[in-house]
């Protein structure tokens, strides 16, 4: 992670008091953190608000250093979740098609290279996913909605593979230390106890930042290399909200590299294409003949922002966001070894090299930076980087290197985003650019287990990789799909991203000839799913339906 002064965003007080700290900061002040899910089956009605008694859920208010606190938490729901804790049918079949069909179902486990020909590829834990939402797919009822898209009736449709383990709820908490955030967990998992919900999983999270100076910090992943360096700047552009702010003031200007509208990462504000993005909603409580809902039950309707296109109902998306969430497991030693054996490969090849290639200098190549986060550059560093290393992250790569020699085009920084680098000319660079950043997801990534250095016995580390984006199938699987597992991604041909793929081909451009060589990577997909991370406002609502006890 890294937060520098020149990007530092927040929301305007009025939006932020209505959005999980969540969306607005990685809590790089609380080092130390646990993620648990959650299965409610059975749970007895009234767990919801014991839990959020217990782990009081973080607001996005911007606060001042002195007054953050020592811990914040978090908490989002798979759509197997939402049934589970009671949402009515019309609610449910408003929400995204991808969230309601789940990551493994069997056209996005295919999109996603997790799962083709019946099988689970090599990059996925032996015998498929440990855990996921395991979210059926029941009969629903026509959306009350007015949007251009088609209603599609899938319910007929193949149901995801089920996974040993079901979640149907994240809870993320974050604390200074280790052993206060070990603490907090138990205090929760002890209180859902209770109530009969199960903590399935239990990850500890770790950032450990490397404080550069005063205004920016890298965390690295347990391969080393510094992590969650590019991310998408927001604006609001919209005058009746202007709900972004920086230093108390407006922005209403993206940045040119990484500006995106607010309505990428967040529900309720206008998109890149000047559009509300879709949003699940709910009807009156007592709409129903017959219905008596509680005082507490209508109170909770009520607080709810109007739905945009369906009069009468309540918005349930407004201030939250879709979250995707994959436990990818590392294997360090391995990891290295197969770097340093490509790396000698490549010697035994290409002897003429000015200096023998080492395992340092492979990897570096498959991920596009050096370990402390700068852009690999045909001629070094690129001049005029801020002092102190920080981490450059503002390049262009047709501006500065077109053709790979520096950052190979197959990288995984390159797949991950191309900026302007898919540009047949200059001429199209701010086009490319611009249309590259209707795909930005905001990354709240975390590791999880003890270093490998200070503790190689331990089996169980890596990555719990975390994303929130308004749009599912055009954010993160757009970015899956199209650009990391891209068997012909910016013109190179049978290649996948060589960190995340699968063992194959890599090519390296160099001078006079390029290097074609095998790359093996030790990163396995262990469990997933798509996640609603609720607004403050429809969390209470939840929370009282499922006080309410309803049942779909």
């Amino acid at each position: 992670m890294t937060e520098a002064k020149p990007s530092a965003w927040a929301l305007a007080p009025d939006v932020a008091e209505q959005t999980q700290g969540f969306v607005a900061s990685s809590f790089g002040w609380l080092p130390e953190g646990r993620a648990l899910l959650l299965d409610a089956t059975g749970a007895q009605k009234g767990w919801l608000g014991a839990l959020r008694a217990a782990a009081p859920i973080t607001d996005a208010a911007l606060r001042p250093r002195e007054a953050r606190g020592d811990r914040a938490a978090a908490i989002a729901f798979t759509f197997s979740g939402l049934c589970t804790l009671g949402l009515d049918p019309e609610a449910l079949a408003s929400f995204a098609r991808p969230f309601r069909e789940g990551m493994f179902q069997i056209d996005r486990a295919r999109r996603l290279g997790d799962r083709r020909f019946g099988e689970w590829q090599k990059t996925v834990r032996d015998g498929g996913p440990e855990w996921s939402g395991n979210p059926e797919t029941p009969a629903l009822p026509k959306p009350a909605r007015a949007y251009a898209t088609a209603y599609v009736d899938d319910s007929a449709e193949a149901e995801p593979e089920p996974s040993p383990l079901t979640a149907h709820a994240l809870l993320l908490l974050y604390a200074r230390t280790d052993a206060d955030a070990g603490a907090w967990a138990g205090e929760v998992a002890a209180v859902l106890g209770r109530f009969g919900v199960a903590t399935v999983r239990a990850l500890e999270l770790e950032m450990n930042v490397e404080q550069r100076d005063e205004a920016t910090g890298v965390s690295r992943e347990h391969f080393g290399f510094a992590d969650g360096l590019s991310q998408p700047i927001p604006y609001d552009d919209d005058p009746g909200s202007r709900a972004v702010e920086r230093g108390g003031v407006p922005v209403a200007e993206g940045d040119r590299v990484h500006g995106v509208r607010l309505g990428e990462i967040l529900l309720g504000f206008r998109n890149a294409y000047g559009e509300l993005p879709p949003v699940p909603g709910v009807a009156r409580p007592d709409a129903q003949p017959g219905s008596r809902p509680s005082a507490e039950m209508a109170d909770a309707w009520r607080r709810l922002p109007p739905h945009p296109e369906a009069e009468g109902f309540g918005d349930l998306g407004k201030h939250g966001t879709y979250l995707v969430v994959r436990q990818l497991s590392q294997d360090v030693p391995a990891f290295w070894a197969s770097m340093g054996a490509a790396a000698a490969r490549l010697n035994a090849a290409a002897p003429e090299l000015p200096e023998p290639v080492t395992a340092d200098w492979m990897a570096a190549r498959v991920v596009g930076r050096t370990r402390d986060g700068h852009l690999l550059c045909p001629k070094g560093p690129r001049p005029g980087l801020p002092p102190a290393g920080s981490p450059d992250n503002d390049f262009l790569f047709l501006q500065d290197d077109p053709h790979g020699l520096g950052c190979p085009l197959g990288s995984h920084v390159r797949r991950g985003h191309p900026r302007d680098g898919l540009s047949a000319t200059p001429g199209d660079a701010e086009t490319l650019l611009r249309a590259a950043n209707n795909h930005r997801i905001l990354r709240r990534a975390r590791k999880y287990g003890p270093s490998y250095e200070t503790a190689p016995e331990e089996k169980e580390r890596g990555l719990l990789f975390m994303c929130l984006n308004t749009d599912i199938a055009r954010h993160f699987e757009f970015v899956q799909q199209t650009w990391l597992l891209n068997r012909d991604f910016a013109g190179l041909r049978d290649e996948q991203d060589p960190l995340v793929g699968p063992k194959g081909r890599f090519t390296i451009p160099a001078e006079p000839f390029r290097h074609a060589l095998q790359v093996e990577t030790f990163i396995r997909l262990m469990g997933g799913e798509y996640f609603f991370l609720p607004g403050i406002a429809a969390l209470d609502y939840i929370a009282a339906t499922e006080r309410e006890g309803n049942a779909t």
